[in-house]
């Protein structure tokens, strides 16, 4: 039984990487062969998925979404505009940076449907090519959802998997985690990249209002109201333990209540329909992360994972720097090539089983989501944002982006993202811990 689970998982990624059939439609015919074959039950495969976790998910892409449409976006990008002076290098890293900042709040897809639009006329006026603009928007949002717990599903895996609050995110231990590492990491990567690729173009002067781009905010009241319950949920689940519910219902009592406030105010604040907002949540992901949890969860049932983590104990007891450090590089490739979220979810439970054994758990925990997410930049089968950037930019310039060409950029901003993030984590977390 063990062999035909190990063979149904293996089968469904392979499935999911090759996108033969869709993500969403190959993850939940993999948990439905799961249960058919005895390795789980229905009801089974229904508690295994970390509804909490889901109900985070939705409720944020949902306020997300009205964030979206209150125009606020296309504000950010006229101030970063008059923010260069008119230097296209520094404009792409501003971009950059509003992307990164945003996606640690809101998903990394949406963020960049929502940066990109009003990027593009950004581009063509400070004779930028579209392509290298919009794939650093895209590996800025991509770079930045795992330095809080709202923005991607890893952190919040971790959340389900570790029990890892809004604030260990930030502070965790007596020592800075995720955010403050994340964040030195980022500024070292756009510094890096504006150094190889966007300096020394020549300052252009450019007048926004002349570019078609939306330069100031269309009701001030709906973006208001967006603004202020987006932030009144992040600090009631930045303080979910002393209010002492799951950060799930703190998220959906956020957006449920802010959807009736619009819906009350409609005519004034000239709110989208619900619907319309429900339309454009992205569904099969929401299926592709319950069937995930699912198919994660059968493999843990049947101990394989127990097993795994049994086999590389040893490694982790006697030479946990060592350790540590293949964990983070064999990492790196790896989701480069396959849908990270599965990867990282099915090592979240092998290193938790290591902790029975004495094992730290923590500073193995923060390197399996770092590296996770840095090296998911390397190609479009790692993360799904960087699909959708690839998508935008070939809309727009009318031609396919070649293979070579992506990995011009993405190569880079990869290889000094991760080696920055591995020097700071094995400082601050892994040589602490090691014996």
């Amino acid at each position: 039984m063990e062999w035909i689970g190990i063979a149904i998982f293996v089968v469904t990624i392979v499935v999911v990487i090759a996108n033969v059939v869709d993500g969403a439609v190959a993850a939940l015919l993999g948990a439905i062969a799961m249960i058919w074959i005895g390795v789980m039950s229905e009801v089974d495969a229904f508690t295994l998925v970390d509804w909490n976790v889901m109900a985070i998910l939705v409720s944020i892409w949902v306020i997300a979404s009205y964030f979206g449409k209150t125009g606020i976006p296309s504000w950010l990008s006229v101030q970063a505009l008059r923010l260069s002076g008119g230097r296209p290098g520094v404009l792409v890293i501003i971009l950059s940076f509003l992307s990164g900042a945003i996606s640690m709040f809101v998903d990394n897809v949406v963020v960049i449907l929502m940066m990109a639009p009003v990027a593009l006329p950004l581009a063509r006026a400070l004779k930028l090519p579209v392509a290298p603009v919009i794939l650093m928007i895209g590996f800025a949002a991509n770079f930045m959802g795992s330095a809080l717990l709202l923005g991607d599903l890893p952190p919040q895996m971790l959340h389900s998997v570790a029990g890892a609050e809004f604030m260990d995110f930030i502070w965790q231990q007596g020592r800075p985690s995720s955010f403050p590492i994340l964040m030195v990491t980022f500024a070292i990567t756009l510094a890096a990249m504006y150094a190889y690729g966007f300096r020394g173009r020549a300052r252009l002067k450019v007048d926004p209002a002349a570019l078609g781009i939306q330069t100031r905010i269309p009701n001030r009241l709906f973006a208001t109201l967006v603004v202020v319950w987006f932030l009144g949920t992040v600090l009631a689940m930045a303080f979910r333990q002393v209010l002492g519910v799951k950060l799930g219902f703190i998220a959906m009592t956020g957006a449920v209540t802010l959807v009736l406030v619009l819906e009350l105010l409609r005519k004034r604040v000239e709110a989208p329909d619900f619907e319309e907002i429900l339309g454009g949540l992205d569904w099969r992901a929401i299926f592709f992360y319950i069937a995930l949890f699912a198919l994660v969860g059968g493999l843990e049932k049947l101990k394989v994972i127990d097993e795994l983590a049994q086999a590389i104990r040893p490694m982790f007891a006697d030479r946990y720097a060592l350790a540590a450090t293949l964990l983070y590089w064999v990492t790196i490739p790896i989701v480069g090539i396959v849908e990270h979220d599965a990867y990282i979810l099915t090592f979240l439970y092998t290193i938790r089983d290591l902790e029975v054994d004495g094992v730290a758990p923590w500073p193995l925990w923060w390197m399996l989501l770092w590296s996770g997410t840095l090296g998911s930049n390397l190609t479009v089968a790692g993360a799904p944002a960087l699909f959708a950037a690839l998508n935008i930019c070939e809309r727009e310039e009318q031609r396919k982006v070649s293979l070579r060409e992506f990995l011009s950029w993405s190569v880079p901003f990869t290889l000094v993202a991760t080696f920055a993030c591995y020097v700071l984590g094995m400082l601050i977390w892994v040589l602490p811990h090691a014996k």
